[in-house]
């Protein structure tokens, strides 16, 4: 599809908005894009796993400011952590796809991003017995090159992406986008860009990531107060669990920049964290934003609790 005859339809804003929505991409330290050329996919499986512990105090940290969030967690976290996902699901939260192996869609063909998108929501579904719903590209790699990748998902029985970053960025964006959640076609696929903030006439991002660290705390609450009030929109918020565990392995070999983003003021996140939890009220992407009320086909779940492997 050529973007420029690309006809997004916009979703009406709430009449109120009530909660955000909350979001954590469940992989490893080492398995950001940024890592690519530093630590390969052979090996993943020889390297210090972190996920299962900083993922716990997330959890820890939802329990104790009563939230519910959506967790777009990679197959291949899945499939060596099956118990995390079930104690994920079990506490009422969101089992989204963030893929099977982090494989940025931008360097995948229409088959390997479809066979991708199934094995994740396969095994997804088959560890936590829940439907799942939604999905995020690795490093938010949908736009206007590969639009595509929203309708193979939702021929694959995704109700909803939070694939496209609605703004310019060096290694992603689509500033061409709607801001805010959109279908595809009409009746189509939802799409939940992250959020930003529109200021003097530019997107800024907002809600998440590098960002979040980077400014201080009092920017994010101040931005998401504004798309709030004046957006009349509810904001969708991001983060990692890598970014909790400022103990982390460092990789050896990244240039200043890639060492800048990756480990910058990790140690202030959960504090901040904690505050952004308390200032605003948080739910689950697919009730934020309704997903239930879509039209989508029925999926039988089969509640099998896997076995740990190791």
């Amino acid at each position: 599809m050529n973007s420029k005859d690309w006809q997004p339809q916009a979703v009406p804003p709430p009449a109120r908005v009530t909660a955000n929505a909350m979001s954590v991409d469940v992989e490893e330290y080492f398995q950001v894009s940024a890592f690519e050329q530093h630590v390969s996919f052979e090996q993943w499986a020889r390297m210090p796993s972190r996920v299962e512990a900083s993922t716990d105090r997330i959890l820890a940290m939802f329990e104790l400011a009563d939230i519910r969030a959506t967790f777009f967690t990679l197959g291949w976290i899945a499939e060596r952590h099956p118990r995390l996902i079930q104690r994920i699901a079990d506490a009422g939260h969101e089992i989204a796809s963030h893929g099977q192996n982090h494989v940025r869609a931008i360097n995948q063909d229409r088959n390997t991003f479809g066979a991708d998108i199934r094995q994740a929501k396969n095994v997804l579904e088959q560890i936590s017995g829940q439907e799942v719903k939604g999905y995020r590209a690795a490093s938010f790699s949908i736009g206007a090159s590969n639009l595509w990748a929203l309708d193979e998902l939702a021929e694959a029985g995704y109700r909803y992406s939070s694939s496209i970053y609605p703004g310019t960025h060096d290694a992603y964006g689509m500033p061409e986008a709607p801001r805010f959640a959109f279908h595809h076609r009409p009746e189509g696929l939802l799409e939940i860009p992250v959020t930003t903030v529109e200021l003097g006439g530019r997107r800024l991002p907002c809600a998440g990531g590098g960002f979040f660290r980077l400014y201080p705390y009092a920017a994010t609450k101040a931005a998401l107060k504004r798309v709030n009030a004046r957006d009349s929109q509810p904001a969708l918020f991001y983060f990692h669990p890598w970014e909790v565990d400022p103990d982390q392995p460092r990789v050896p070999g990244l240039d200043a920049r890639r060492r800048f983003r990756h480990y910058l003021n990790i140690a202030r996140v959960e504090p901040r964290l904690h505050r952004l939890l308390s200032d605003f009220s948080w739910d689950r992407m697919d009730r934020v934003f309704s997903v239930d009320d879509q039209q989508a086909p029925a999926l039988d779940i089969i509640d099998h609790r896997w076995q740990d492997s190791a």
